[in-house]
């Protein structure tokens, strides 16, 4: 079972799309064109993420949606952190499709993750059953180590590798940032969202290698997980031309990466 285990859907009226520079990718995404991207590739099965709108209802329509779309193994939905009542929020979701939550932590301060109400909300996720997902830059990176080190039984997924810095190539500092994560066993990392990270319009596999060799190295492909990050991606490239890229810098499409990891980390069954 291959697994996208990193994709959107939206609409073109959400907040972050009205960045001039996003104009390229300012429209909705359906069902409809998740099917005719992953068409291209041996793609069954795929995990949609929360889209930035910070909002319960995107969650609540995106586990409807699920429900409907055979595709949809699972949904990583937006909850707030701070919100006092978060486990009853969880609760109140109920849905078996439901495999995580993640909140916008990219866009606060880089001890985000070190502050007691957060941690509070980080444990109320696990104790729910439920992966934390980060979506954070890589200054934000030492916050993630502290935090895994911090709740022990709570599964991470890093999204994106933290972000690495690829089109300003400072590849030294992202890696020294990267190691203590990867030492805490706690924490798995998407090898996604590398091509919006790169120079939109030069990219090429040459530039992602050294980042996805220290994920393979660092993580091993029990932790590490493929994920497509469309339709941002297209700020960029195809669905096809990133999996073309990380087939090409795998050597294939080794299993635990492809799908293994995904099915464990999100405890996905699938049929």
């Amino acid at each position: 079972m291959i697994i996208d285990a990193h994709h959107h859907l939206w609409t073109a009226d959400y907040a972050w799309l009205q960045d001039p520079s996003l104009a390229r990718i300012r429209r909705d995404y359906t069902v409809g064109d998740l099917r005719a991207a992953i068409d291209s590739t041996p793609v069954e099965r795929t995990i949609l993420v929360e889209g930035g709108r910070g909002d319960l209802a995107e969650t609540r329509e995106f586990l409807r949606i699920a429900e409907q779309t055979p595709e949809i193994a699972g949904v990583v939905g937006w909850a707030s952190l701070t919100d006092p009542g978060l486990a009853g929020t969880l609760a109140g979701l109920d849905s078996p499709l439901l495999v995580g939550v993640r909140d916008q932590v990219q866009a606060h301060g880089d001890t985000y993750l070190d502050r007691p109400d957060v941690r509070a909300g980080l444990a109320a996720v696990a104790s729910a059953g439920l992966v934390n997902e980060l979506v954070v830059r890589a200054s934000q990176l030492p916050s993630v180590a502290r935090a895994a080190a911090a709740l022990p039984s709570s599964t991470f997924v890093l999204d994106h590798l933290g972000k690495p810095p690829i089109a300003a190539g400072d590849f030294d500092r992202w890696r020294d940032l990267i190691i203590p994560v990867a030492a805490q066993p706690n924490v798995v990392a998407k090898l996604s969202g590398l091509v919006a990270e790169a120079d939109w319009a030069t990219w090429t596999p040459a530039d992602l290698r050294p980042y996805v060799e220290t994920a393979v190295e660092m993580f091993g492909a029990t932790r590490l997980m493929f994920g497509s990050d469309w339709p941002v991606l297209e700020v960029a490239a195809t669905y096809a031309e990133v999996w073309d890229a990380l087939t090409e810098l795998l050597g294939g499409v080794p299993g635990d990466v492809f799908g293994g990891t995904a099915i464990s980390t999100y405890e996905l069954e699938l049929k």
